[in-house]
């Protein structure tokens, strides 16, 4: 098989996400580049014929592409590294050209069809470049590496919890305290779903990782990227899981709840919204790709504040919603307002887990012993998300 998934759990997990994204990854180390030929950042990959970072590979494509001309107020001579490559465009071009970048390579990619994993029919104008499969092959990768498929969730032995609540979705809440009148199944949906949110989390750093470019920020954005989008990406990977005939959500390990389950398992008033907006992401027909890449479009994202380069992070999600903007346009040319619609689902995202956050705040102040110390951290960062 291409894709295996490895089980982060097997080792002893840190406990906060800041010590997450300082420790090193239990997966064997990323293919190491040489530093970027341009601004000596940390490389990315090879891109138009040298290792380069994202910001100048991005900057040298949109330089060829639009065939700009910059002009040099200084003596053509600038320093290109880092912290001055914004400077001087002319500048940075040729030192672009000077390191071997290739122009002809730019202008290839536009001619060239590539499918991704068979689906892809390419056009004239929505057409996904060679350097656009690269970049939806890696993020499907650290999806797939984080996220285990359905079918095989499906084969993991479903929880004695599951067999508890069997026939939860035709009784009443009065009915099943009657049932339950020591709280004990609803203790242990809670004590299951808290669990999972702890390893989903853990999952998610794992998957921000594997990102391109990620680990190459400092960690102060590292950290402020993952609390603004945990919430949202958990959300988002539950939502891909919904099971439309059986109107039940399904986790990582089998466990299949119905509403009324995810309602006692601590979701609450929230849970027909979750289920209102996997509903919709199901008629859209979105699919795995169109699932990591917004995943990692949540993580990638430069408007979240208290973050440092807010420049390189912007740069580092622009390959990105091209990429998926082709993908999306070539999977479904009849319909080309996807796009845009899928973009939405990212805003419409935030608001859901700004509602989450409150939810689980709330939760905290019933239950302040019950909440496992990452998710309360996950949820401690509602000052550092902007709702555009």
């Amino acid at each position: 098989p291409m894709f295996e998934t490895q089980n982060v759990f097997d080792m002893q997990s840190p406990s906060t996400l800041s010590e997450m994204s300082m420790s090193p990854s239990p997966p064997p180390p990323p293919r190491v580049y040489k530093p970027c030929v341009v601004c000596s950042d940390k490389s990315s990959g090879y891109h138009y014929g040298v290792s380069s970072c994202e910001g100048c590979k991005g900057f040298f494509r949109r330089s060829v592409q639009k065939n700009m001309q910059y002009t040099c107020h200084k003596d053509k001579n600038c320093p290109i590294n880092k912290v001055t490559r914004n400077r001087c465009q002319y500048c940075r071009l040729q030192k672009c050209y000077a390191s071997g970048m290739s122009k002809e390579a730019v202008r290839n990619d536009r001619n060239k069809k590539k499918k991704l994993k068979g689906e892809i029919v390419n056009s004239n104008s929505d057409e996904v470049t060679e350097d656009e499969h690269s970049v939806l092959q890696e993020i499907l990768e650290a999806h797939q590496k984080t996220f285990p498929q359905i079918e095989e969730a499906a084969l993991s032995p479903v929880p004695v919890i599951t067999n508890h609540f069997k026939g939860d979705s035709e009784k009443k809440d009065d009915d099943m305290e009657e049932e339950d009148g020591d709280g004990k199944g609803k203790q242990m949906l809670w004590d299951k779903v808290t669990e999972l949110s702890s390893k989903g989390i853990i999952k998610i750093v794992e998957f921000a990782k594997k990102l391109p470019g990620f680990t190459s920020l400092s960690t102060s954005d590292q950290i402020t990227l993952l609390k603004a989008a945990c919430l949202e990406i958990m959300i988002l990977r539950l939502c891909s899981r919904y099971d439309v005939d059986k109107d039940l959500m399904i986790f990582s390990d089998g466990l299949s709840l119905n509403r009324q389950q995810l309602h006692s398992g601590g979701f609450g008033t929230l849970t027909d919204t979750i289920f209102q907006f996997a509903s919709s992401l199901k008629s859209m027909d979105v699919d795995e790709v169109e699932y990591a890449v917004l995943a990692a479009i949540c993580l990638i994202s430069g408007d979240r504040s208290g973050l440092e380069d807010t420049e390189r992070i912007e740069q580092m999600q622009e390959p990105i919603l091209e990429a998926l903007k082709h993908y999306v346009r070539s999977r479904r040319k009849e319909q080309p307002s996807v796009f845009a619609k899928l973009i939405m689902k990212v805003t419409d995202l935030r608001s859901i887990s700004v509602k989450g956050a409150e939810r689980v705040l709330h939760l905290r102040l019933e239950m302040p012993d019950e909440l496992p110390p990452l998710v309360i951290e996950m949820l401690d960062r509602q000052e550092n998300v902007c709702i555009p």
